[in-house]
């Protein structure tokens, strides 16, 4: 029923949009195409059917950053696959079309309307249908089952809060989920929530997260390297990393109450996630009597001893910059934005500091926090006690510094096993499909 009056409402807007795609496409040519495509007018090269074709749904940037790896994965082996992925958003479209291989077509996905649906599918013709996390669209999945089409969840996801939510559509959710031939999971939270929705517990298994799942690095040598430039000789630094509007005049008197009480040796370095805020950030330095060097000034590690605070202007060196810090703070989270990746800064084999925000991040904070790595701040204060601690005390410092690496250790392979459960049912899939070719021609023999 629920599925019925949903099949409705989104028929009846599905028609009432239609008049309004040549009005839009007049107005803003960029906006018509896309509209025009999550309408099911799509257009990409069809490569030839005898390569096996997989569609991969990844919603918007998070999980293109899962389908990266993941991707690497299935094109490792001697198998040839033909990959198309959707995204949501034109931003995770644009995104997943500068991470990806060329010849990987990004297309937006159609509407979750059953006619928009019937006929995407029937112009990417997919062997496979995989899903990243929970995207659990009813039209979407409930026509790959009318067209036989094989469905996996992959790095899938349930928190207590959707969870909760998604017990009040249980027999439509239930419906949904057992669509799937297999299901990956993070965590064993996840296992239980999707299987209170009826998927049998012999068809989930939990991998990991494949956006934690980071290549092999010489942590030894990355950090020297990071360390010379930034001119550290046994000084201690503190990086905060992605830092939004409000933290760093919380962070500048975190650091200077640090420096007072743990020792005048510790460097700061603070990445403004968004650059266009360095002169507000240099401002706030300049208030509080901190003299900087721009990143981009150090050469060769000329950073003059007099200067505590690195300010980093420049973009996409953050994640390997972690490797020189002794504690790491992830920005986003003093504030309401949700927080940042903070499996960047735990691969270093550093304790990883945060505060109370972590809604985008949830699983990863909880895996660093179970696993005696990770460590949640309220305030400033609560912040400046939790790094002192380590600080003063360099056992429960190492301690720390080992249970991060293995906190990250556990994640690592979560792409390959993924890719491997893929792998697998579309090999007992043609394998079922040989028997079934092979007993029909058997029996017209006989006959």
């Amino acid at each position: 029923m629920l599925y019925w009056v949903y099949r409705v409402i989104g028929t009846t807007f599905y028609f009432l949009l239609l008049p309004a795609v040549p009005v839009v496409s007049l107005i803003h040519s960029g906006a018509g195409r896309s509209l025009s495509e999550r309408m099911g007018s799509i257009h990409f090269a069809t490569a030839e059917k005898s390569s096996t074709t997989l569609w991969i749904h990844a919603a918007s940037v998070g999980e293109v950053q899962a389908a990266g790896p993941l991707i690497r994965e299935l094109l490792a082996g001697r198998e040839s696959f033909n990959i198309i992925l959707t995204t949501m958003t034109e931003y995770g479209r644009k995104v997943a079309k500068a991470q990806l291989p060329a010849d990987i077509p990004c297309i937006l996905a159609p509407l979750d309307v059953p006619c928009t649906v019937r006929r995407f599918i029937g112009k990417v013709n997919p062997d496979m249908y995989i899903g990243l996390e929970t995207e659990l669209w009813p039209a979407l999945l409930t026509e790959l089952r009318r067209a036989g089409v094989p469905c996996v969840l992959l790095n899938g996801r349930m928190s207590d809060g959707s969870f909760k939510r998604y017990r009040l559509i249980r027999g439509l959710l239930s419906e949904l989920v057992r669509t799937f031939s297999a299901v990956s999971v993070i965590q064993d939270s996840d296992r239980e929530h999707f299987a209170f929705f009826g998927i049998p517990e012999n068809l989930i298994q939990v991998n990991g997260n494949i956006k934690y799942d980071f290549p092999a690095a010489d942590r030894d040598g990355v950090r020297k390297e990071y360390r010379t430039l930034l001119g550290l000789n046994g000084e201690k630094l503190f990086i905060c990393g992605s830092t939004r509007s409000g933290e760093e005049k919380i962070l500048a008197g975190v650091f200077l109450q640090l420096r007072r009480l743990g020792g005048r040796d510790l460097i700061w370095m603070i990445a403004p996630r968004h650059l266009e805020r360095l002169a507000e950030v240099k401002k706030i330095l300049a208030g509080n009597g901190l003299s900087y060097h721009l990143l981009t000034e150090l050469k060769d590690g000329r950073r003059k001893r007099e200067y505590p605070v690195v300010l980093v202007d420049t973009m996409g060196e953050l994640a390997d910059m972690y490797s020189a810090g002794d504690y790491i703070f992830c920005g986003g989270s003093l504030v309401a934005r949700g927080g940042h990746n903070v499996m960047e800064a735990a691969r270093w084999g550093k304790p990883v500091f945060f505060g109370p925000d972590m809604k985008d991040f949830r699983d990863a904070a909880q895996l660093l926090e179970r696993g005696g790595a990770g460590f949640r701040a309220t305030d400033g204060e609560q912040l400046v006690q939790l790094i002192l601690r380590h600080m003063e005390d360099e056992t429960v410092y190492q301690r720390a510094c080992s249970n991060a690496l293995e906190v990250v250790k556990l994640q690592q392979g979560a792409a390959r096993r993924q890719a491997a459960m893929v792998k697998k049912l579309l090999a007992e899939r043609t394998a079922l499909r040989d028997k079934e070719s092979f007993e029909f021609h058997e029996s017209i023999n006989r006959a």
